[in-house]
């Protein structure tokens, strides 16, 4: 069945090639085919005609169904001024897309990530969860900051987050006290991995005390130290920072990894 569509969608590939940008050809074409969704989304995915992309673009029905128009967009022979233009009537999935889509013009990603962020305060807990997990590091950075857990876990589960990212967020002033972000990190195998992000969690100083604590011993002295004289963290998380560090002769010894 798979191997039938796709030489239909060949076949419709090859005609529109003969119409190449001829207006006529591309009406005519259009007309002699009740294409589908699918169908449409099929043929867009290929190198077709700039004169169909904007056809399409143009023409009822595609013109009105999202879906079509946010593959439309992804397609590299679209105009750059055609997809920023169709940008904004595109659903958060295809914008997320296009966000993370290495064929699109920089411009038209920046773009996309710009209206994903507006969208964030609109989108339910399903869709931020399923963003969390494609979106682009522009996007993952106000994601960290959700309330919901599910939605942080889903962000610090994407590839696409990158160290100095969460760094950034994590190293905040302005981290509201019981923020997800800062249990899901704790309960994150990979982020935990990572030495900068252990000690980021302990200088935080919104970081829950028992969390904070348990990183002390993965530390190296001189971080150790530069915890006991850093303002404002809680006086028990200082001590305990001391404490391990004249345990290991107050030096640079310690784990690193």
């Amino acid at each position: 069945m798979a191997a039938e569509r796709e030489a239909g969608t060949d076949a419709l590939f090859a005609e529109l090639l003969r119409a190449g940008e001829s207006a006529t050809g591309i009406a005519g074409f259009l007309a002699g085919h009740d294409l589908d969704d699918a169908a449409m989304v099929a043929l867009l995915r290929k190198p077709v005609p700039v004169r169909f992309l904007e056809r399409v673009a143009s023409a009822p029905p595609w013109s009105d169904r999202p879906r079509v128009l946010g593959v439309l967009v992804l397609n590299p022979r679209t105009p750059r001024t055609l997809a920023l233009r169709l940008l904004p009537g595109l659903y958060w999935h295809d914008l997320a897309e296009v966000a993370a889509s290495p064929r699109v013009p920089s411009a038209i990603r920046v773009r996309a990530e710009a209206l994903l962020q507006d969208m964030l305060p609109e989108l339910r807990l399903g869709e931020r969860i399923a963003l969390g997990r494609m979106a682009t590091p522009v996007v993952l950075r106000l994601l960290l900051e959700d309330a919901e857990p599910m939605v942080v876990r889903a962000a610090l589960d994407n590839p696409r987050l990158r160290e100095e990212d969460l760094l950034l967020v994590l190293r905040r002033d302005t981290v509201p006290p019981g923020l997800a972000l800062l249990r899901e990190i704790a309960g994150s195998r990979r982020w935990l991995a990572c030495y900068a992000v252990r000690l980021a969690l302990v200088l935080q100083r919104r970081t829950p005390l028992p969390i904070a604590l348990a990183q002390l011993t993965s530390l190296v002295g001189r971080d150790l130290l530069r915890i006991a004289q850093t303002p404002d963290l809680i006086p028990l998380l200082q001590a305990a920072a001391v404490r391990v560090a004249q345990e290991r002769g107050g030096g640079d010894r310690g784990p690193a990894a």
